[in-house]
Parts: structure tokens; C-alpha cells; sequence
């Protein structure tokens, strides 16, 4: 894999997570899931509050950004009630949201994934029933399925959690 380096994301990488986002709505219409975020989606008033919150992340290859995802830690409003299963435990937690790549380089989850098992034991996500590509990649990064959530505007999620053992 690629010599990818992960940093926190500051106001200056906005345009690039535009872009980012842009290829990233495109794939997923490409790929069977044109439903899961609108055009507008994340608006530069969310990217700047994850920004500030301290919580976004750039991958980056040499000094361009080509990916980008939210790590946060501390328990998700969206994930307080579940349906159709239940988390795996009550343990502390971070959620991964939003990431997403330019598509240059493979294997984005994989590194987010290794970046956010050094921080945490105890890591959800979720993702949108047709998103076929994040579900297998969610899987392969043995995250186990755990039930439906519902976002913060009343969409269905498929909702994971991966344990450190």
C-alpha cells in the first residue's frame, strides 16, 4: 500500500474534502447506492464543525489529501436506540462517519481502521443498506453487524461494532 500519512484536517483541506465528497457521491451512485447522501452533503458548516471539534481526519499521499473520515469518541445520539439486534456491549466507544476518497489509492478503511484501533477498543459505524462497497469493506475490517439505527433526519442504517479482543 501506498506510504499514506493521517493528520487532523484544517479549515485550509475543506476544499479538497469537497472534492473528495464529490467522487465519493458519484461512486456510490456508480456503485447501486445513489441514496445515501444528497448533493449537498456534507455541508461546509458540518465539515467546519468537525474541523473544529477536532475530530477530522485527512489521509494523505506525499501532500495530497486523497481521503478523509470523522473519529469521534463518546457515545452517538443516533446510536442510543437500536432495533432488530443490539451492540455488542456498553463499553466506551468511538464512531467513525464520513469517510470517503478520491478513489487514487485502496484501502482507506483499512488504514482509518488501524488509526482508530491505536485510540480506541471499542469502535461503530454505520452505513447505508444499498452501500454494498462499505458494508463488505466494514466486514473485512471485523466489524460485526449489530442492528438498525436511525440517523439524526429518521434514515434506516445498518449499524457495526468492533471489540479489541
Amino acid at each position: 500500500m501506498e506510504n499514506i500519512t493521517i493528520r487532523q484536517a484544517t479549515k485550509q483541506d475543506i476544499a479538497s474534502l469537497q472534492e473528495i465528497f464529490a467522487h465519493a457521491r458519484l461512486f456510490m451512485k456508480q456503485t447501486g447506492n445513489p441514496h445515501q447522501w444528497a448533493e449537498d452533503y456534507p455541508s461546509v458548516a458540518l465539515l467546519e464543525k468537525d474541523i473544529e471539534s477536532g475530530d477530522c481526519y485527512v489521509c494523505m499521499l506525499d501532500e495530497e489529501v486523497v481521503a478523509c473520515f470523522v473519529l469521534r469518541p463518546g457515545n452517538d445520539p443516533t446510536y442510543t436506540d437500536i432495533y432488530e439486534g443490539a451492540w455488542l456491549n456498553d463499553a466506551p466507544y468511538a464512531t467513525i462517519h464520513r469517510i470517503a476518497s478520491l478513489g487514487k489509492v485502496s484501502g482507506i478503511m483499512h488504514k482509518a481502521m488501524c488509526f482508530a484501533k491505536e485510540r480506541y477498543h471499542s469502535i461503530r459505524i454505520d452505513t447505508h443498506r444499498d452501500n454494498m462497497v462499505m458494508r463488505n469493506a466494514i466486514q473485512r475490517e471485523g466489524f460485526e453487524y449489530c442492528g438498525i439505527i436511525h440517523c439524526w433526519n429518521g434514515d434506516e442504517r445498518l449499524a457495526y461494532q468492533y471489540n479489541k479482543e
